[in-house]
């Protein structure tokens, strides 16, 4: 499984996730399967993305493309940090 973990400070968070609900088809399309979202404990701008992907290239293609950047620029995303993962493993304890 191959996934993408962003980090980033949003403007205002209300703000910022309802342009991520308005952008869902268009991660679905580019290949996003799932994903979770978390904050800082002491900082409700600062928000994590970790979501599972069908490619870390679609994904790459998709975050890099000048579509998302407009629509982070209009959801208020200061300095994204994209970091590409590869799953090793996975288990319950």
């Amino acid at each position: 499984m191959q996934h993408v973990l962003i980090i980033h400070e949003v403007e205002d968070y209300p703000a910022w996730k309802a342009v991520f609900d308005q952008a869902a088809g268009i991660r679905k399309q580019a290949g996003e399967i799932s994903y979770q979202l978390l904050r800082y404990d002491n900082d409700a701008n600062n928000i994590v993305h970790f979501s599972a992907w069908t490619s870390l290239e679609s994904a790459r293609s998709f975050f890099e493309s000048q579509e998302l950047v407009e629509i982070r620029i209009k959801a208020g995303v200061k300095a994204p940090a994209f970091i590409y993962l590869q799953e090793l493993e996975r288990g319950v304890l």
